[in-house]
């Protein structure tokens, strides 16, 4: 049977080439289902299935093996293209540059057909990828779909990536074209009341620090921080590494390399600057939307930051997600409750920034 189902597998992936999922999405429900296996149930939640199908799928995608950055870099590009679903139409996509801390850094605005012609909301955003990999084609239709179902312009920053640049260079990047963006939001057509700012695990982390800094640094601050599965502690461990630490996609080598490559030296790791969860002082933060995974090791920690922000005094809505994964929001391929997370995300983005609501 296993061999059954494996022959299946590679036939579907040989057809997902250039198609994205489609040959396995388009399967029936309780097909899917059962190429997925036996349910699998950790902490009280139960893996989504469609996603359980991908993980078994993840054996015949091209590997993020951590054998070298730049094998890692191409890796990871493959795989998102693969999961990014068909490709979001918009009324404009611009290629520009941003200030970032020592010299320009490239960008790309996206805007949607929904949006004002001026005055709307701008979500400046950072990708994932462990401050290593990722870039602006990784992330590309996740931004897609992020400016066009919230009726927003998305600005997506390709700040500078370890270990080219260590840390605290992607953080003082991040400032400072988040910076940039406010002074700039008219020019961009946006609301310069209405700019948040974004991203997804290491991109969540940076927006995180953004967040803090604007208070410290005594900035503009942004009208909403959206962390989505962010990494915000590079020094402490929580249940949720040991519980995924294997088979969900982001596992315990992945996160060591990631934090080995970005913070060669352990003592910078402390720093507020690098894992936000350790600032002593949470008050006066932008509003926060913060998003964990159920199946996530990241998720603890996730949890913890959205607790102490609103013990804080800051207004937080936390939604975790109990059925997904790390990086679901980058699966656009997948239907289901990938896309129902996927829809409260961009809803609750679209009722904080977009000024028509």
């Amino acid at each position: 049977m296993n061999r059954r189902v494996d022959t299946l597998l590679r036939t579907a992936l040989d057809a997902v080439q250039g198609s994205a999922l489609k040959p396995v999405t388009a399967l029936p429900s309780a097909v899917r289902r059962r190429l997925a296996g036996t349910p699998i149930q950790i902490d009280g939640n139960v893996l989504d299935s469609d996603l359980q199908l991908l993980l078994r799928l993840e054996g015949f995608l091209p590997g993020e093996k951590k054998q070298s950055v730049a094998s890692a870099r191409a890796n990871l590009l493959t795989a998102s293209k693969l999961v990014a679903g068909p490709r979001r139409e918009l009324l404009r996509v611009t290629e520009l540059t941003v200030r970032g801390a020592d010299g320009q850094l490239g960008a790309r605005l996206y805007v949607p057909r929904s949006a004002p012609s001026s005055g709307g909301g701008l979500l400046v955003y950072f990708h994932g990828g462990g401050w290593v990999v990722g870039d602006l084609d990784s992330h590309d239709n996740y931004c897609r779909v992020l400016a066009d179902d919230a009726g927003i312009r998305v600005l997506s920053v390709d700040y500078r990536l370890a270990p080219e640049a260590e840390a605290p260079v992607a953080a003082e990047d991040a400032i400072a074209a988040f910076s940039w963006a406010i002074e700039h939001a008219e020019d961009l057509g946006a609301d310069p009341s209405y700019v948040g700012v974004g991203g997804d695990s290491a991109g969540g982390n940076l927006a995180a620090v953004v967040a803090q800094q604007c208070v410290r640094r005594n900035l503009p601050a942004p009208a909403l921080q959206v962390l989505i599965y962010p990494a915000v502690d590079l020094v402490g461990r929580r249940p949720s590494r040991d519980l995924f630490a294997e088979g969900f996609f982001l596992t315990e080598e992945d996160i060591n390399w990631y934090r080995d490559h970005y913070t060669p030296d352990p003592a910078l790791r402390s720093d507020p600057m690098v894992s936000p969860l350790l600032a002593e002082d949470l008050s006066g933060l932008a509003p926060a939307h913060v998003v964990t995974a159920g199946f996530d090791p990241l998720r603890d920690e996730g949890n913890e930051y959205a607790t102490r922000l609103t013990a804080a005094g800051v207004p937080t809505t936390h939604t975790c997600e109990p059925t997904m994964i790390h990086g679901f929001t980058t699966i656009l391929a997948l239907p289901g409750e990938t896309q129902a997370a996927q829809n409260r995300l961009t809803a609750a983005i679209r009722a904080s920034l977009n000024p028509a609501g």
